[in-house]
């Protein structure tokens, strides 16, 4: 890893629902970052295309839900090929969070795109959460090997309440991360009540920001943000989340927890960047290394499956 790199996290609406407009996006948002002299661009959950939210309102809409598996990202694709076509011009790395096409079905995922225009750790969501299981599947034991390295070091990624999941973050910490992606949709804060405080945008936060104490990495909390016209769109005025305009609340967090960067208001688009330095990384696994001199290997140890399951297996 370099001595000091410099990363950007986006704050930004999706191209709702629209596959050819959301990769136009993208690109235009590496080559800003790019401009910016970013080395890594982080993107949120489902970026593309766009997070469904309208799952949170009713649980079935047949005609929203195939206008979505049109409009998911399929890997071996023009528009997957468009993609790290600009990561290599732009000569940037590029975390990439979208809903993947795979025959029709459809999975959380998330990849890294290298500055060679390489695609490196394709890796579904372990679990959908909750309502997101009526449209997304689960992954396979491939999907946990979700860090590598790359020209900047050693980057990896989880998809928003993955890291509630204290086993999948200490295989991913054990991969040993210095940059870690955290992809997160719109999140609106706590309105009070009976409400899980967990799922507000503090909530989520917390996660993140534990995570970094607990990796002793840099952390991006990338989240989207929903307009009046993302509502409109998918109907959920109504819903439980995602309701109201907004839920933008990206920052970038240092291996001690610490806030790196200043908030911009949850309506707003844009990126937000950070200078990283290794230095930093090292301070805080001095004091405590969780997979380290910090850790009891004799007494508590994970037994982990990476293999993928295939659908058909042939003998020959």
């Amino acid at each position: 890893m370099s001595p000091v790199v410099r990363v950007a996290a986006v704050q930004a609406e999706p191209e709702w629902l629209d596959l050819a407009a959301s990769v136009s996006k993208t690109v235009h948002l590496m080559e800003q970052a790019r401009q910016e002299n970013a080395d890594l661009i982080a993107f949120p959950e489902c970026w593309i295309p766009g997070y469904p939210a309208w799952i949170w309102t009713r649980p079935v809409d047949f005609a929203l839900a195939t206008r979505y598996i049109q409009n998911s990202l399929t890997y071996n694709s023009p528009e997957m090929a468009t993609l790290c076509a600009a990561a290599a011009k732009n000569k940037i790395n590029v975390v990439l969070g979208f809903s993947e096409n795979d025959h029709g079905s459809l999975y959380i995922a998330q990849c890294l795109i290298t500055t060679d225009g390489e695609l490196k750790i394709p890796r579904r969501k372990i679990k959908p959460t909750h309502m997101e299981r009526t449209i997304f599947g689960d992954c396979s034991g491939n999907s946990l090997r979700n860090v590598t390295d790359t020209n900047i070091g050693r980057v990896g990624a989880l998809s928003c309440w993955e890291h509630i999941n204290p086993l999948l973050k200490y295989h991913t910490l054990h991969q040993r991360e210095d940059i870690h992606v955290s992809g997160w949709p719109p999140t609106h804060e706590h309105p009070g009540g009976k409400n899980l405080w967990s799922i507000s945008a503090e909530g989520t936060r917390n996660l993140s920001r534990t995570y970094a104490i607990e990796s002793s990495a840099f952390v991006m909390h990338s989240t989207s943000v929903i307009s009046q016209k993302g509502i409109d769109l998918m109907e959920t005025a109504s819903g439980v989340i995602m309701g109201t305009p907004g839920g933008g609340r990206t920052a970038i967090y240092g291996p001690d927890g610490r806030q790196l960067t200043e908030d911009m208001p949850e309506t707003e688009e844009g990126i937000v960047y950070a200078d990283v330095d290794q230095e930093r990384i090292l301070e805080a696994k001095c004091f405590a290394d969780a997979c380290g001199h910090y850790s009891r290997p004799d007494l508590l140890w994970l037994g982990v499956d990476t293999r993928e399951k295939k659908h058909v297996e042939r003998g020959d």
